[in-house]
């Protein structure tokens, strides 16, 4: 133990006497495993980013997708399914159901006349089911039902046009047709992305259906659960049986998953991502290794009279061994943790993230996991490079010293 700490303290004075060399060393390093920190932690940060995408999409996992229709493509009776779901529901505890019907077109009073613009109406766990992301405003809530003035979310174009009256002067809308009356703005989607102008209102199911004797025929109603991933493969099947058992006939009930992880490859596409990073950052880590060992190796030649005076003083193979491999290996370690804290402290920037990673929601804390590898990455850097000029330092002898 008394041999390692002697060593170790000749390794720390020399890296206090080459300064300069140390530090253009170290430099390299700490850029190095900087980058491979920041790489292992992007990619995790990478996994919730697409996962939040894709819930926007499909669903959070895992969501089921109930949908009913007859087999000659007349209309199904909605209310009596809805009826049918709402039971089966019940029976199995889902906390998180929602109905929604697509292709409606509502006709909306805009500034230069009456336009039809797209609908949807929907149940307020809709936006838990889908992250949905609002630019401005608030959801829908159950307490909506109630209100005198029907709550809609609109679109960030429809808000452009609408004149983009702030939200807290309680805007309103007017619609015609069935379902006509007037509506109070309470939320605005953000645009999707660049050239995206739709034109859409999202309405409350409920509010919709209590102003309508029934749904448009050309609208197609669908129903979603969001449950446990872990007990889908059992509930699924038994929901189905359970919602066709007693169905009209002609009429064809379909469950399946829409969420990204039931999609076939989803998995294997992040482990491509993470292996094709994690190369560029092994990459990265080996050429500050090779750089680190050069330097070493010519800084060693430079030191052979250095070495063979301790020699002559008595020093033995193991000191000067662990002397040279030490020097490496704080220096090293050293330069990894300089590195990860600067990553460290970029990265738990909420900023930097979001702008990275524009629309993540719910920002992971910086993986430890990343931090970890840094480190690891530094230490096995600094022990390889150490390890060759150590080597070389155990060949010198006294009689080298004089003839430098």
């Amino acid at each position: 133990m008394t041999g390692f700490l002697g060593a170790l303290s000749d390794a720390w004075a020399e890296i206090r006497v080459h300064k300069l060399r140390v530090l253009l060393s170290l430099i390299g390093i700490a850029v190095s495993v900087g980058a491979l920190t920041a790489v292992v932690a992007f990619s995790e940060y990478q996994r919730q980013f697409q996962a939040e995408q894709s819930d926007r999409w499909g669903g959070r996992a895992a969501t089921v997708v109930v949908s009913v229709n007859s087999d000659d493509g007349s209309p199904v009776d909605a209310d009596g399914f809805d009826a049918r779901f709402s039971r089966v529901s019940e029976r199995f505890g889902f906390s998180h159901t929602a109905r929604i019907s697509q292709g409606l077109t509502v006709d909306l009073q805009l500034p230069d006349g009456m336009a039809p613009v797209p609908a949807r109406i929907m149940d307020p766990a809709f936006s838990q089911i889908h992250r949905e992301r609002l630019l401005d405003g608030r959801w829908f809530i159950d307490s909506d039902t109630e209100a005198m003035a029907p709550p809609v979310v609109i679109t960030e174009p429809l808000w452009d046009r609408l004149g983009r009256v702030p939200l807290s002067q309680h805007p309103t809308v007017a619609l015609s047709g069935p379902a006509g009356g007037t509506y109070q703005v309470i939320g605005v989607t953000p645009r999707q992305g660049f050239g995206d102008e739709e034109l859409r209102v999202d309405l409350l199911y409920d509010a919709y259906r209590a102003r309508v004797d029934a749904l448009p025929t050309e609208a197609w109603t669908q129903y979603e659960i969001w449950m446990g991933t872990g007990q889908v493969d059992q509930i699924a099947p038994v929901l189905a049986m359970d919602l066709r058992a007693g169905l009209p006939a002609g009429q064809t009930v379909t469950v399946n998953r829409s969420d990204w992880a039931a999609q076939p490859g989803a998995m294997d596409a992040q482990a491509t991502f993470e292996m094709i990073t994690g190369g560029i950052a092994a990459l990265i880590l080996a050429l500050g290794a090779l750089s680190l060992i050069n330097i070493q190796l010519v800084a060693m030649r430079q030191r052979v009279r250095e070495i063979g005076v301790r020699r002559a003083f008595g020093a033995s193979s193991g000191r000067v061994f662990f002397a040279v491999f030490l020097e490496s290996l704080v220096a090293t370690t050293v330069a990894g943790v300089i590195g990860i804290a600067i990553v460290v402290a970029v990265l738990r920037s909420e900023w930097v993230i979001t702008s990275l990673f524009y629309g993540i929601q719910d920002i992971p804390p910086f993986p430890m996991r990343a931090a970890l590898i840094g480190l690891l990455a530094s230490v096995i850097v600094g022990a390889v490079s150490g390890f060759i000029p150590a080597l070389v330092a155990l060949r010198v002898k006294v009689i080298d010293a004089i003839r430098f």
